[in-house]
């Protein structure tokens, strides 16, 4: 039986060096805040956009649909402020950073470039409708190597 509440994505994920040309670490970007709920598959997400101030929150459930597989389940509910403070007593591992957009060979791609104890990792992520088009695609230049499947 299929649980419809999930939908499947559909990604490849890469290292890279750093923001290619033309972003750059002033270019327009969000701010996540991703508290992950320990002993779970879930994290508490805080996103933030600089130029209004204004704050989205969720609870977020995602894991693999396999073994090695390269798409994942994921399920999202927004949450107002009392729902996310009540949520915030869950201790876990917070991770910081900030995500850039921007599309290259005709793909949207986000990178985010990791702050606090991470800072130094830089990710670049793009998306994909179908399982054919993720396995079709070439990986762009500036990419170091693929972590897809890497926790």
């Amino acid at each position: 039986m299929l649980d419809k509440t999930y939908r499947t994505e559909f990604f490849r994920t890469y290292l890279v060096e750093a923001l290619p040309p033309p972003l750059t670490p002033a270019s327009s970007h969000l701010q996540i805040f991703d508290n992950y709920i320990a002993n779970t598959r879930m994290r508490l997400r805080s996103l933030r956009v600089p130029e209004t101030k204004e704050w989205t929150r969720f609870l977020q459930q995602r894991f693999t649909a396999g073994d090695q597989s390269l798409h994942w389940k994921f399920a999202e509910m927004n949450l107002n402020e009392s729902e996310y403070a009540q949520l915030q007593a869950f201790e876990g591992t917070e991770i910081r950073k900030n995500r850039y957009f921007h599309e290259f060979d005709s793909r949207m791609m986000a990178f985010d470039v990791y702050l606090g104890p991470l800072w130094g990792v830089n990710r670049a992520r793009v998306d994909f409708e179908t399982e054919a088009e993720q396995n079709d695609f070439l990986p762009p230049t500036f990419a170091v190597f693929e972590i897809t499947n890497e926790s």
